[in-house]
């Protein structure tokens, strides 16, 4: 060959290559970034609307109906969920993957202000954020005290520990969760407002008339001029207290007489504890491009002179998550594996080549070619993340492969008799374009993967494309590395008497597989003799791994078991409950989770609330001690733990309790349901029938509707003929009503720090807890002097009733889900049992049935990946076709591939794994991987047939008995590699665990198999060729009658 002639001839050259692409591979290595996982952005964009005081119907009809409608209107829009509370509505959009996610966002944005005016004045302006899972805050801080209220923490956390953060290169957004922020409250008396005949509104016109600071203007002189600042802002509680809110009967109403002023805090919505103690959340996320484990060691470092100044106050400052220490583990746990399955494959060559020579010239492949792919990683501007050194550690096996291959076959042609010169030549001759197809092969398998469409894609790209480069590297250096030192530093010879103990023992091992081999060559004689049998055992091998999951031998999920050394619960309270009801549920589930009762458990952190300020659903966060202490302490795994605190959380009243192992979808539910219709009332019977089929399928956990039942309401129906009498409109009484109970910002106030805050209305706490203040709020009816106040009550009717606590859609349909999480069984087994169940119930006209959460993501996922496999096949079979010149061998060939597919399901079956993303991976790599032996196999039988002449039969014998030995070398060296991640130590690694399972599996069953059967293939393709050349009048060329014509080579020296 070409390249390893010029390789011989030129060793310094190749030399100096092989150090420079050593060199360029460590400059890039040190100019990678990391991160846990590639930066997926995918085109999904968050909208939420907050409109205080409205109820979910009222929200869904005057604000979600006319956005989504607006928004159904913009061009690639794939999927619209919509969801309106108490006080919000929330709308996730989801656009095609090609959408650009900024024009995405402007579009949106513009779509709402073309229905602005349709919508309530009070809304407050809409928050558009672009929804990225990769995109979460990388650290959060917990700033707790025994001493300070949440008030007095807020004050702390925001502005001075923010602005201090904020500073942090990389930093992009800090956000404050829990926080109580200041402001002056302005608590009204009703019975004082009807004692002095002011209304609501009067009191809110004034503050809004006399606290005021605009600018007025400016004085021009002839050469001077001066602003004119008008002095309007009240300064202080007092000041607010002695404003004139209205004038009756000649004497002056103060707001003191009405209400009172106090510098206070706005009412809480929001909930931060830390190990039960009121704490503020701090979240911090990065910037894209930058570094996870840069940004976060240098936010850790500012926390360390953070807290020593927050020490002094009475306050403490924790790291509650960190994901730099996250993608620290899993860099490590994967760079470990890489490490382990190198030194494990190059023991594996120095067993079988009894040469620390042989074994250099070998291992040299791996880190030439790891250090090369570092800069296709760097070049291809990926980050250092799990998945692109998830494909270098699966690289180990199959990087060595060539140079296995290329210097077993060198040192055959030695032991021929041949010098070292002419062997290495030789050798990497006869075997080249075999090995050269076998990389290739694989390079196809990945590439289509690298390129596949929408979210997938990007995740699978850092993956496919280091595996496919650092293979085509390897290649490289078995064509020219490892001839030319096989060249140039050969074997010495040595005697019996010369040889170490290790290496008399190795001998012995040799003796003995060349044993095997001659055994090797009866039973691939047998099974040509027998090709009835082989036939059915690769049939029957093939139906039964297809039959496993149906028969329920290995169970199929989207995502593997994983302990990352933490737990997360959502505690969601019923409807109408507050935040002190909540906070009592929350603390309960912390009492149970405590460390005393679960020493696994190192702290709780609980976060609740937030923009929208709903108030039924907290999230409780656990993080548990480092997966290797706790196994070494014989505690539980997060997967145990979890069902643990399931079971103790039920006994919990009054609140419904979600246990998740993991956050890797977000606090999603695994399964999800999707029931869509039009008529409401026949929607929520199915969804009622749907969910008690579903709490009766064993192993489905957490099932729960997405709307939470009925939520008490006092609706305000008003006597139109009594008001329109009084000269009142409906629009009157809801000014009232609103600033009462609802509140209302009615100005700015300056604080003593400087700070600019809100000036809020509203009725004392004590004058609106009950239906009956509501019925008593005075209403202004008249104008000037013949105006009087008079309670709502007398017009209009005050009733309690029943509304919706949520409103679900999708594509602007009702829709509501029936959810579960699983455990104790697969994704799978669970999902068909919940289908059995639900064929007995009959679908009501206008209801229809979509599935969401995992099993929906599995499905698109899924789907791309087995396409891109249809792709990668039908490329290796062409580039086989361009190897064998033959349509039909390569056919032989590729049945190797559902040879493997028995192994895969064992291994799952045996080791308790699932068929999921990951052993899926596995089942892509093995496609690869396989096919290897068979092509080594009918290569040497194809070239011992055309070029010696051999019969078939002969031919094929011949080429096991000489092949088996790299075949063995390659399997092995390829289990060994893939051992420490099929292990799966370490936090995260389990994750990655199926995915070593299932290729070891797989190339077992492959090896043994391809063996025995592919030879049998490859004679009876031979006899229907030539039956069907007879048959066509054809007349096939006969084994040696086309020997290859050889062409004299210069000798070393000429």
């Amino acid at each position: 060959m070409f390249i390893s002639d010029f390789a011989i001839k030129r060793p310094l050259l190749t030399v100096v290559a092989m150090l420079a692409l050593v060199g360029f591979g460590l400059v890039a290595l040190f100019q990678l970034q990391t991160d846990e996982f590639p930066e997926v952005q995918p085109p999904v964009v968050l909208t939420t609307v907050i409109y205080p005081g409205a109820s979910p119907e009222q929200v869904e009809r005057e604000v979600l109906e006319p956005i989504e409608e607006a928004i159904q209107s913009i061009s690639g829009v794939k999927k619209m969920e919509g969801e309106a509370r108490d006080g919000f509505a929330q709308i996730v959009t989801q656009f095609v993957y090609s959408k650009d996610l900024q024009e995405a966002t402007q579009e949106i944005r513009d779509a709402i202000s073309t229905k602005r005016q349709d919508l309530p004045q009070e809304i407050e302006e809409p928050i558009l954020r672009k929804f990225n899972p990769t995109d979460a805050p990388i650290v959060t801080l917990g700033l707790s005290s025994t001493t300070l209220s949440p008030a007095q923490l807020t004050l702390l956390a925001d502005p001075g520990i923010t602005r201090e953060l904020r500073a942090i290169p990389g930093v992009a957004d800090v956000s404050v969760t829990g926080s109580v922020k200041r402001e002056l409250t302005v608590n009204l008396d009703p019975q004082r407002l009807l004692a002095a005949g002011v209304s609501v509104p009067q009191v809110v016109g004034a503050l809004q008339q006399g606290n005021l600071a605009v600018p007025v203007g400016r004085v021009n002189g002839a050469l001077d001029e001066r602003t004119i600042r008008l002095r309007g802002r009240l300064d202080g509680p007092q000041d607010f207290m002695n404003l004139v809110v209205a004038e009756k009967g000649g004497r002056v109403v103060r707001l003191g007489d009405v209400a009172t002023a106090e510098d206070g805090i706005e009412e809480q919505r929001t909930v931060a504890l830390y190990n039960g103690k009121d704490a503020v959340g701090i979240e911090i996320k990065k910037t894209k491009g930058y570094s996870t484990t840069a940004v976060a060691e240098a936010i850790l470092k500012k926390v360390a002179t953070l807290d020593s100044v927050m020490t002094p106050q009475g306050a403490a400052l924790t790291v509650i998550k960190n994901k730099g220490e996250r993608v620290d583990n899993s860099v490590n746990n994967v760079q470990e594996a890489l490490i382990e399955g190198a030194v494990l494959t190059v023991l594996v060559v120095f067993l079988f080549l009894n040469s620390w020579r042989s074994t250099v010239i070998t291992g040299l492949a791996l880190p030439v070619s790891v250090l090369a792919s570092f800069v296709a990683v760097w070049a291809f501007g990926f980050t250092l993340n799990t998945m692109s050194l998830l494909g270098l550690s699966l690289a180990i096996g199959i990087l060595i492969d060539d140079a296995i291959v290329v210097r077993e076959n060198i040192v055959r042609h030695v032991e021929m008799g041949k010098d070292h010169y002419t062997a290495a030549r030789e050798g990497t001759d006869e075997i080249g374009l075999a090995v050269a197809a076998t990389t290739f092969s694989i390079v196809a398998v990945f590439i289509p993967i690298a390129f596949l469409e929408g979210e997938s894609g990007q995740w699978f790209k850092p993956f496919a494309l280091t595996i496919a480069c650092s293979v085509l590297v390897s290649l490289f250096v078995s064509f020219s590395l490892d001839p030319m030192l096989s060249a140039y530093w050969p074997d010495p010879h040595l005697e019996e008497h010369q040889k170490g103990w290790i290496t008399k023992q190795l001998d012995k091992f040799n003796n003995w597989f060349n044993g095997l081999a001659a055994g090797y060559r009866r039973l691939i004689g047998w099974a040509l003799d027998h090709p009835k049998s082989m036939v059915s055992l690769a049939v029957g091998t093939f139906v039964f791994a297809l039959a496993m999951p149906a028969l329920g031998l290995v169970g199929g999920g989207f995502f593997p078991l994983e302990d990352n050394a933490e737990l997360n619960m959502t505690v969601e309270t019923p409807p109408g409950a507050n935040v002190d009801y909540l906070r009592q549920k929350v603390s309960e589930v912390i009492r149970l989770a405590d460390s005393t009762r679960h020493p696994e458990v190192q702290y709780s952190f609980v976060t609740a609330g937030g923009a929208s300020g709903a108030v039924d659903k907290a999230s409780v966060y656990l993080k548990l001690r480092k997966k290797a202490d706790r196994l070494k302490d014989g505690q539980l795994t997060a997967e145990q733990l979890g069902d643990v605190m399931r079971g103790e959380v039920a006994a919990i009243g009054g609140a419904s309790v979600s246990v998740f192992t993991n956050d890797f979808a977000g606090q999603q539910k695994q399964i999800s349901l999707e029931l869509r219709g039009n008529n409401k009332e026949a929607l929520q019977k199915t969804a009622d029938q749907y969910l008690a089929v579903m709490k009766g399928v064993p192993g489905a956990v957490d099932v729960a509707l997405s709307t939470k039942g009925q939520k008490p309401e006092l609706t305000v129906q008003v006597d139109r003929g009594l008001a329109g009498a009084l000269g009142l409109s409906v629009g009157q009484v809801a000014t009232a009503i609103r600033p009462a109970f609802a509140g209302l910002d009615a100005g700015d106030w300056v604080d003593p720090t400087n700070e600019t805050r809100k000036v809020m209305v509203r009725l004392a706490p004590e004058a609106r807890s009950r239906g009956a203040d509501l019925a008593q709020l005075p209403i202004a009816v008249g104008q000037g002097n013949n105006g009087a106040l008079i309670p709502l009550q007398q017009v209009a009717r005050i009733r309690s009733e029943l509304g919706p606590a949520i409103v679900n859609h999708l594509n602007r349909d009702n829709v509501i889900k029936v959810e579960a999480n699983i455990a104790g069984r697969s994704l799978s087994e669970v999902q068909a049992d919940i289908e059995k169940g639900l064929a007995k119930i009959q679908m009501p006209p206008g209801i229809s049935l979509s599935s969401g959460g995992q099993v929906e993501q599995q499905q698109e996922v899924f789907s791309s990946i087995f396409i891109a496999l249809g792709v990668a096949v039908a490329l290796m079979y062409l580039i086989l076709v361009v190897q064998f010149g033959s349509f039909l061998d390569p056919i032989s060939i590729l049945i190797s591939l559902p040879l493997s597919l028995i192994g895969v399901m064992g291994a799952l079956a045996i080791t308790g794994n699932t068929i999921n993303l990951m052993s899926l991976i596995g089942v892509i790599l093995l496609c690869g991987i396989v096919a290897k032996n068979a092509i080594l196999l009918i290569d040497f039988a194809k070239w011992a047939r055309e070029k010696n002449g051999m019969p078939l039969r002969e031919a094929l014998i011949e080429a096991g008995a000489i092949r088996l030995r790299p075949i063995l070398m390659t399997t092995f060296a390829l289990i060994a590699g893939m051992i420490p991640v099929a292990l799966g130590r370490g936090e995260g690694a389990q994750f990655r665990a199926p995915l070593g399972v299932a290729v070891i599996g797989g190339v077992v069953t492959s090896t043994v198999l391809t063996l025995l059967v592919i030879p049998t293939f490859y004679e009876i393709f031979d006899r229907w060729r030539a039956r069907f050349s007879r048959m066509v009048g054809l007349n096939p060329p006969r084994t040696g009658e086309f020997a290859t014509f050889e062409m004299p080579v210069p000798e070393a020296g000429d």
